[in-house]
């Protein structure tokens, strides 16, 4: 059937994967990362904390210290193409891109700060996209996580008179993909080391204890993943949490502490891995490879190495792009 000449322009029906991560600041500058952590700490999925109790707190104290703190991290390893988790996650999106071809539409988003989900979701819609898989790049589920980048998406459709069909990507914490895409990538790394580890310690970020508590399988899914790890490796590894915040209890063992206490346990040559996180960012490389090399050196270590994530090498785009066609099945073509 032929539209009539004043029709809309109809664009051809597609299929959209949003790959979402958490997060930058548009600059590693205090103005930027204090309108980041803004939006971050405001997020109830991520404090749990009644507002009329944690907004004053938020725009009081932390507000006011934190964000000259924070870019001084950022600013550590801001390179020539900003962000290490936006350039990153947008080679990630490229990549996967060619791979799938014209029939699927792959773009990034991030829950805090831009590219923003919704705007992504809207351009995608726009672009033909009516089927969409969301795709929340964090193995291990969890609500601060996984829950509010779907959320934000559903609160976007919500808006939406003409919503795109709409799937999500489960967690992929045990995923066998998964899990040799790390082994591979840790050997690769470990390899290319001028020492041999005696420990390795695998640090996913910490959540407080109350998320485990409550029933958020967050902790469950990091350590079966460091436990695969470890069989498909052949090794014991060292599991710990980091990045707390705050007074309340978290998760533990605490990353800091135990790179601290391995010099005096005769352990001085460390690497130390963080598979949770899909690209290397300010997490891992200011607060692992600077900070953490800093502490473990200064408890009397002697090497330290902190491994690249999989970011957007072979290797993690055959796994992703495995998994999302696996997502896909009944949008996408298997061939």
């Amino acid at each position: 059937m032929t539209p009539p000449p004043d029709h809309p322009a109809i664009p051809s029906p597609r299929v959209g994967v949003l790959l979402v991560n958490l997060g930058t600041p548009d600059a590693a500058e205090p103005g930027a990362v204090r309108r980041y952590l803004a939006e971050f700490l405001s997020d109830r999925r991520v404090v749990e904390i009644p507002p009329l109790l944690w907004q004053p707190i938020l725009r009081g104290v932390i507000l006011t210290t934190r964000p000259k703190k924070s870019a001084h991290a950022y600013a550590q390893v801001w390179g020539e193409d900003g962000s290490p988790l936006a350039a990153i996650s947008a080679a990630q999106a490229r990549a996967l891109g060619d791979l799938f071809g014209d029939d699927v539409l792959v773009d990034h988003a991030m829950r805090y700060g831009r590219p923003a989900i919704p705007d992504r979701l809207a351009a995608m819609k726009a672009a033909g996209c009516e089927r969409i898989l969301i795709a929340p790049l964090y193995p291990q589920y969890c609500a601060a996580t996984t829950a509010t980048a779907n959320d934000h998406a559903f609160a976007a459709l919500a808006t939406m008179r003409w919503q795109p069909a709409i799937r999500t990507l489960p967690p992929y914490y045990d995923d066998p993909g998964y899990i040799a895409a790390l082994k591979d990538s840790v050997e690769a790394s470990l390899a290319a080391l001028p020492f041999a580890p005696q420990a390795i310690v695998v640090s996913f970020h910490g959540m407080p204890q109350r998320t485990l508590d409550l029933g958020d399988p967050y902790h469950c899914h990091c350590r079966k993943t460091a436990r695969l790890l470890g069989e498909a490796l052949g090794r014991d590894l060292v599991t710990a949490f980091q990045s707390r915040f705050g007074r309340a209890k978290w998760l533990e063992p605490a990353t800091d502490r135990v790179l601290a206490g391995l010099p005096g346990q005769g352990i001085t040559r460390v690497a130390v891995v963080a598979p949770g996180f899909s690209a290397d960012c300010v997490e891992t490389l200011e607060e692992l490879a600077i900070r953490g090399r800093d502490t473990f050196i200064g408890a009397g270590g002697t090497d330290f190495a902190a491994l690249p994530c999989l970011n957007a090498t072979p290797g993690s785009i055959e796994m992703l792009h495995a998994l999302l066609r696996r997502e896909l099945a009944g949008w996408v073509s298997a061939s």
